[in-house]
């Protein structure tokens, strides 16, 4: 007999929740964290600036109708300390932390044929179950690359995905951060202010909309008026997330003239925020109508730094708008007008090496008190990579070789009785992750309640609707702007990785009607027994 019904593999925002909605099904489950608190991503990514891109009000979970009554969001988006507080009350309001072995990882699955039953390995021994829920989230194992003398810097290395936790006091220093993403981005905006000097190294300059943030109290109080419509609209849309027209969808490029086109951008903008991308409803699909959108974005940037040079520099162009995630920024692009801060072009003067005093870029070195790495993650497909997964003679790592192969990016054929939350090729990383957290959780647990039910004790996709999902979702990918950009979302980042595009890019309404069709259909496309 197992030692559970169910391991689920991490206590972030999907652990908690699956957790919480097994237990009130009546479930033995528990779940497995390396970490030593509940959080996940917002627990280890405590870089100075770190915030959410999607606004508070949806970035919150839905499942408890008193939680979203008593809990009250500050800011329209969320600083980290803040989601991170509201990931403890969480824990704590529902007693979760008991059901929760911290400090343990993951190393290793291997499902047993005579039993049924996945053999969990971690680091602190092994233990059975029943099924194997991987909620290990989509940006959770960070890129670590070694640069040439890195070791022989005489200052203070910091990753943005392992800040200390008591903070760093970076006063006066000479500080270069390396890497420009989103968590470059929010780090430099945060520093820039009070560092001595701050040098930026950019490889690829990002597309980034003004967050307008704001406290946000009277809003709060309408939307909790009326928040179950308020969900239910977000569960339909593209995006899992509203831009403020609800339900409706945004106009076609082809519908507008100039005047129109302009104001709409104008008011996205203004609005701020990654509804920007929501400007026009084929704006991925049209390559004039994201270039006239691109070209917005680069006259803006323009207008706020002072230097042309400079300017120029911080000007995406080598890839479509949205095609890589778009940054959120409040303030960023003026941080170059300050004296302190400086611009170095990777493309023109390459990072050679790592030095005792700093960093050698081109034929400079420039020298450094503290470094700063912000260099990403292995998105989607690096936590499972991370553990050896085996059936039957065969790891998923080798099966994914090519590229992830799932069907709803649910499960994997040849792997039954384990299922992913929110991974690849499920809409994921192109919404706001807590719909598809909730929409995944949900739909796990009613399976295993019909399977309980019917006393069934294996499932797994059949092997021609994995192939069929996995064509969909490339042919879906191959209609879009998405795969003219080398971005995290086709694995591009990662040295070696094959580049796929990773997630369902169809969105959050689609996708859910196609899992509720699968399951009123009885599952269609998996087999249970």
């Amino acid at each position: 007999m197992a030692d559970h019904d169910v391991i689920v593999i991490g206590a972030g925002f999907a652990g908690l929740y699956q957790l919480y909605k097994l237990r009130e099904l009546g479930f033995d489950a528990r779940v497995v964290e390396a970490g030593p608190e509940v959080g996940g991503t917002w627990y280890w990514n405590r870089y100075p600036g770190a915030r959410c891109d999607i606004e508070s009000i949806e970035y919150s979970y839905s499942f408890d109708p008193e939680l979203q009554q008593d809990w009250n969001w500050t800011e329209r988006y969320a600083s980290q300390p803040e989601i991170l507080e509201y990931i403890r009350f969480v824990a704590d309001r529902h007693q979760l932390r008991r059901d929760i072995d911290f400090e343990t990882r993951v190393t290793a699955l291997e499902f047993d044929d005579d039993t049924n039953e996945w053999i969990v390995t971690t680091d602190r021994g092994s233990r059975t179950a029943r099924f194997v829920i991987a909620a290990t989230g989509c940006l959770s194992v960070p890129l670590t690359p070694q640069f040439d003398g890195q070791g022989d810097f005489a200052g203070d290395v910091y990753w943005t995905w392992d800040w200390p936790e008591g903070g760093v006091d970076l006063t006066g220093k000479r500080v270069a951060v390396v890497g420009t993403g989103s968590s470059g981005l929010q780090t430099i905006t945060a520093v820039a202010p009070v560092v001595g000097a701050l040098t930026v190294f950019q490889r690829t300059p990002s597309y980034a909309v003004p967050a307008h943030n704001q406290p946000i109290a009277d809003v709060l109080t309408a939307v909790k008026q009326r928040y179950p419509e308020f969900r239910e609209v977000s569960r339909l849309t593209r995006g899992g997330a509203q831009c403020g027209e609800g339900a409706a969808l945004p106009p076609f490029f082809v519908d507008l003239d100039d005047e129109a086109t302009q104001a709409e951008l104008g008011r996205r903008w203004e609005n701020g925020g990654l509804c920007y991308q929501q400007s026009f409803f084929d704006l991925l699909q049209d390559p004039e109508a994201n270039e006239v959108a691109a070209e917005y974005v680069r006259a803006r940037i323009r207008e706020k730094v002072k230097d042309p040079d400079v300017a120029e520099k911080l000007t995406p162009r080598s890839y479509p708008i949205a095609a890589k995630r778009m940054c959120v920024d409040t303030g960023y692009f003026e941080v170059y007008n300050q004296d302190n801060v400086t611009l170095v072009d990777l493309n023109e003067e390459p990072l050679v090496r790592i030095t005792e005093r700093g960093i050698v870029a081109g034929e400079t070195e420039h020298e450094f008190d503290v470094i700063v790495l912000a260099t990403g993650y292995d998105a989607m497909t690096g936590a499972l990579d991370a553990i050896d997964i085996r059936h039957d003679g065969q790891t998923l790592r080798a099966k994914w070789a090519d590229g992830p192969r799932t069907y709803l990016g649910l499960m994997s054929a040849g792997f039954p009785n384990l299922f992913t939350v929110t991974g690849p090729q499920s809409p994921s990383v192109l919404s706001n992750m807590l719909t598809s957290i909730e929409y995944h959780v949900e739909w796990i647990s009613d399976v295993l309640v019909h399977m309980r039910d019917h006393g069934m004790s294996r499932i797994e996709p059949e092997i021609e609707a994995e192939e069929n999902w996995v064509n969909t979702t490339n042919d879906i990918a191959d209609l879009t702007l998405f795969p003219k950009a080398a971005s995290w979302y086709m694995g591009a980042n990662v040295p070696g990785k094959r580049r796929v595009f990773l997630p369902f890019a169809a969105g959050v309404g689609a996708y859910k009607q196609i899992g509720d069709g699968i399951a009123i259909a009885g599952y269609h496309g998996f087999e249970l027994v």
